[in-house]
């Protein structure tokens, strides 16, 4: 199997699941937790889910009146770099592929949201207790957020790695 192929069996089916999961639990939101702003508990007062629409990034970042447009245009060079990334990824390394499968599929949930409407993306799902909450959140952020914390873990290792290898060559050399 080519290098391409054996890579793609790993990367794409990630990213479109996390897509797919994303668009459906979002219009799942939209029809059933009318109106904005009105919880509705899952697990106690610890997971509600509260349809919200963020015009901003993660966290309510929020640039002014032009922010759909800047997030749309940084979510797309995004998307670029993370194509790139794949691209280049060593042939079976799931873990990477993985990770950027996740914040590809994210990446473009939330940007089909930005393309769809100005109010913004949609978000509902609210954990917290009490006063004390997590910024409301969808799949894709999930899938953005925790394959972003998994990349730089690879990227990290890959980096001590080619250091030890590095250091073992120069301390080979000098032996001489």
């Amino acid at each position: 199997m080519a290098r391409s192929n054996v890579n793609a069996v790993r990367f794409w089916p990630v990213a479109a699941a996390f897509l797919v999961t994303d668009f459906v639990t979002k219009r799942w939101a939209v029809s059933a937790l009318a109106p904005m702003h009105t919880r509705h508990e899952v697990l106690g007062e610890w997971l509600t889910f509260t349809l919200l629409y963020n015009p901003g990034a993660a966290f309510g970042l929020h640039v002014g009146e032009w922010s759909r447009w800047i997030f749309t245009a940084l979510t797309i060079g995004a998307a670029f770099i993370l194509f790139r990334m794949y691209q280049s990824t060593a042939e079976g390394d799931t873990v990477k592929l993985t990770s950027l499968g996740m914040i590809l599929g994210g990446a473009i949930g939330n940007l089909i949201d930005r393309l769809r409407s100005g109010q913004g993306v949609v978000d509902f799902i609210d954990v917290g207790i009490g006063d004390h909450r997590w910024p409301t959140f969808n799949v894709a952020d999930i899938g953005v957020s925790c394959g972003a914390i998994l990349l730089a873990w690879v990227l990290w290792r890959e980096d001590r790695a080619a250091a030890l290898a590095a250091s073992a060559t120069t301390e080979s050399s000098s032996a001489r």
